[in-house]
């Protein structure tokens, strides 16, 4: 009998160690499973997650502060109207503003003529007077002076609009009802993506719209009729 319990001892450490192992190699099998699926699932990108952009963002802004009172920003193109940088003590970043003062169908000014695809465009505007119209306006992918989009707010009708503006016609996109201040500093911004346009009021979505004629252009501002209207501090991010 005594003889008999090494092999008995034997046999069952023969038998543990096989089902150890075969515990082992079904955990690696698991665990391989496991891995491979978790690497499945984080090659999906999760929402929230941030996303490192492919391109650099180009950044300008002007605040009119270094451009001489009485003349047009550095580099600017008046379209139509009467523009000129002015001090304003309530401006945003003071002193200086840039101001329409002039009476045409709808006064214009180009700020730069880098052809912009996708953008968001911002100004801060204050309507000061007008009997017909006391309107700011931001234009985006300008071709020229009688072609462009135009995102306006009106401090006469209280509401947010986009136009398109072909061969000196403008033509509305679509609308939306907004409280527009006068003599109150506000801020305007559209962004644009593709052929998908959305316009903010003092950081409120008011409206939306779509259009595919331009499909990139300069920037600008603009406003209607005899408004009295400036600008400052406007920032464009491509």
């Amino acid at each position: 009998m005594n003889s008999s319990r090494p092999a008995l001892l034997l046999g069952c450490l023969l038998i543990v160690a096989m089902a150890c192992n075969g515990q082992t190699q079904a955990g690696g099998a698991g665990s391989q499973a496991i891995a491979q699926a978790t690497s499945a699932t984080s090659a999906v990108p999760q929402l929230g997650a941030v996303v490192s952009p492919s391109v650099s963002t180009v950044t300008r802004k002007w605040n009119f502060d270094g451009d001489p009172i009485g003349g047009l920003p550095s580099g600017a193109q008046s379209f139509s109207g009467q523009w000129a940088v002015r001090a304003e003590p309530d401006a945003p970043s003071p002193p200086n503003a840039l101001c329409q003062t002039g009476n045409a169908d709808f006064p214009a000014i180009g700020l730069e003529d880098k052809p912009y695809i996708d953008l968001t465009l911002v100004a801060h505007f204050k309507p000061i007077s007008g009997k017909t119209d006391q309107a700011a306006g931001l234009i985006f992918r300008v071709q020229d002076k009688g072609n462009y989009y135009i995102l306006r707010a009106n401090a006469l009708e209280d509401n947010v609009i986009f136009f398109t503006y072909m061969n000196a016609q403008r033509s509305q996109l679509k609308a939306a009802n907004a409280k527009v201040t006068p003599n109150t500093w506000h801020e305007l911004r559209v962004e644009v993506r593709g052929n998908v346009f959305v316009g903010f009021l003092d950081g409120q979505q008011v409206v939306d719209s779509t259009d595919s004629r331009y499909k990139a252009g300069g920037i600008g501002l603009w406003t209607k009729s005899d408004s009295v209207t400036c600008f400052d501090d406007v920032d464009v991010t491509a």
